[in-house]
């Protein structure tokens, strides 16, 4: 049992263990009669593993579970609901921390890696931008993009392949803002925020060349006004490399020190650079985008 999920009534009838032990720390309890080895992550991974022993053969794991499943931490957690796709006659119903899709697959939509069977990451990219919040769809895209499991022109052929579909609308909305430069989650999230709070799309990562020969890139930019956001690298909720993307070459390697020269350097050659911390990203948000409004008005932006 070592490693392993499994249904705690299973392992007692077969004198695996005893229902004492199953108390014990060695497992920990997943949901109703679903125990797995204490030591496994408690993250999306185990939570679907975990469903999956209570689900037909014919069930897929997609939508944000999937896109964990290809590797997209951020797209799902442990207490998140983990998202299935089953067959209409199977007369699966949704339940406490589980949705049910009743949907017929096709051949090609789905694949089976390690006993976990999944949508493909065009399939997955397609059931996110239909059910997910925007900016959290975006972000599950933009890393999709960025590990190379969808290309851009994948988008277009997502697109065609279910043009039928009335949800098509909001998946072109994702596609279209998508990124594959961004960096993080946070980055995405951020981004995202913006262009709901009426602002032009910023573009991720964007390539400063500076008359030294040096080039940055500020997480979130709009070049045609020389306007950066730089998240708070020492925020909680963020985890951003430095503007340039590569390591610290200051003597102390401290990254802030690091940031504050970087943005002088911006500021030198014509940008107008605003930063961001996770509280205000939480509590003040609508102050921020002020803000950034004002710095790109006064660049010549045109709403």
């Amino acid at each position: 049992m070592q490693w392993q999920v499994f249904r705690g009534s299973d392992a007692v009838r077969r004198d695996l263990l005893s229902g004492k032990q199953l108390r014990g720390a060695a497992w920990m309890r997943v949901h109703h009669d679903v125990y797995a080895d204490s030591r496994l992550d408690r993250d999306h991974a185990l939570a679907c593993r975990a469903f999956g022993l209570r689900l037909p053969v014919s069930a897929v794991f997609a939508g944000p579970s999937a896109a964990h499943l290809h590797g997209v931490e951020h797209a799902a957690g442990f207490a998140d609901d983990v998202h299935v796709i089953v067959p209409p006659e199977t007369g699966v119903r949704s339940r406490p921390a589980m949705r049910v899709h009743a949907i017929e697959l096709e051949s090609d939509e789905w694949e089976a890696i390690n006993g976990l069977r999944r949508t493909t990451p065009m399939r997955t990219v397609w059931d996110v931008a239909c059910w997910s919040e925007l900016a959290h769809a975006v972000g599950i895209l933009d890393r999709l993009l960025d590990d190379g499991l969808v290309a851009p022109d994948d988008l277009t052929a997502i697109a065609a392949r279910y043009e039928d579909s009335p949800s098509l609308g909001r998946a072109l909305r994702v596609f279209e803002l998508a990124d594959a430069r961004s960096r993080s989650h946070e980055e995405s999230h951020l981004r995202i925020r913006l262009v709901v709070a009426g602002l032009p799309p910023p573009m991720a990562r964007y390539p400063v060349e500076l008359n030294s020969g040096r080039v940055l890139h500020p997480g979130v930019a709009w070049p045609d006004f020389r306007v950066a956001v730089e998240l708070d690298e020492r925020s909680p909720t963020n985890d951003e490399r430095p503007l340039n993307d590569e390591r610290p070459s200051t003597n102390d390697g401290d990254p802030e020190i690091l940031r504050r020269y970087q943005r002088s350097q911006l500021i030198a050659a014509g940008w107008d650079v605003l930063h961001v911390t996770g509280q205000q990203l939480q509590r003040d948000f609508t102050t921020f985008v002020t803000d950034v409004r004002k710095a790109l008005l006064g660049r010549g932006w045109l709403p």
